[in-house]
């Protein structure tokens, strides 16, 4: 078979949520299964058309659970090209950028998911047990000039494929991206997260204590035994100026401290501790927190 985008997302479908077997050896009735597993009707619907542009006959579709077909000769098309689809067995073909971009698609939008914890953890993610498979990927990302973590699961035999930092972010939405709706959307939401907005503090006294009242409304956090109020920015400044307003304004100590998440993203931290300038911002100055 001649490898074409097709026959790439194809093959990314079954390498990720699909499987390609045959009855075992001792077992006399005969089968030969071709089939896709997914809930999402626009990854069932993609993968039967390109199915059908390759092998030119359309897997039932079974809205919600599946595409699947029986057919010995598309078995042994794909297992004499391509090998084992199992889960600890399959490889990525050799294959061209523009290939590699449709194969990739399709892999992460079965397999990927993405993340966003506003300014703190935005990233693509996707696990696997096959440690040359996820390797192969790795290598095909960093071909388009995206940077990943690989690391293993602790005592798990699964691998973890990280992508993160805005710049890593934009080239996977420009170059592969994904067909999931959801999928999309997620990733839309991580891209708008990473604007830096750079929060403009009146000079006016009075219209600064209404600001940080209003700021400390929309923005802090109290720990759930509540003996911290914190807030937290990707920009020092704006919680420095806040540090000098509680201090000079409302006359109320707080920390500022450097913060590093799971990833590697370094973000800043303001809390507030002691007891009495929590219940004063509460209580006198009706912060809703």
């Amino acid at each position: 078979m001649k490898m074409n985008e097709n026959l790439a997302a194809v093959h990314a479908y079954l390498c990720a949520d699909g499987y390609v077997i045959k009855n075992p050896l001792i077992q006399k009735q005969k089968y030969y299964v071709i089939g896709f597993r997914n809930t999402n009707l626009t990854l069932l619907k993609d993968f039967q058309n390109n199915f059908y542009n390759v092998f030119k006959i359309k897997p039932h579709l079974i809205e919600g659970q599946r595409c699947r077909i029986g057919s010995k000769k598309i078995y042994e098309l794909l297992t004499q090209q391509f090998g084992s689809f199992y889960s600890w067995e399959w490889k990525m073909p050799k294959i061209n950028e523009k290939l590699k971009r449709v194969w990739l698609r399709a892999y992460f939008d079965c397999e990927g998911w993405v993340t966003c914890k506003s300014h703190k953890n935005r990233m693509i993610g996707a696990d696997c047990v096959n440690l040359r498979g996820i390797k192969q990927i790795q290598d095909a990302l960093n071909d388009f000039g995206i940077s990943t973590k690989l690391k293993k699961r602790n005592n798990r035999n699964i691998f973890s494929l990280s992508i993160f930092g805005k710049e890593n972010l934009i080239k996977f939405y420009n170059k592969i991206g994904f067909l999931h709706p959801l999928k999309i959307q997620k990733l839309n939401m991580a891209l708008q997260d990473f604007v830096v907005y750079e929060w403009n503090y009146p000079q006016n006294d009075i219209k600064l204590k209404r600001f940080i009242i209003s700021l400390l409304s929309s923005k802090a956090r109290i720990r759930k035994d509540r003996r911290a109020i914190r807030i937290i920015s990707n920009k020092e400044l704006n919680l420095q100026k806040l540090k000098r307003g509680l201090d000079n304004i409302f006359k109320i100590h707080s920390n500022l401290n450097r913060r590093v998440n799971g990833i590697g993203t370094v973000y800043y931290e303001l809390s507030i501790n002691r007891m009495e300038d929590i219940k004063k911002l509460i209580n006198k100055y009706r912060i809703k927190i």
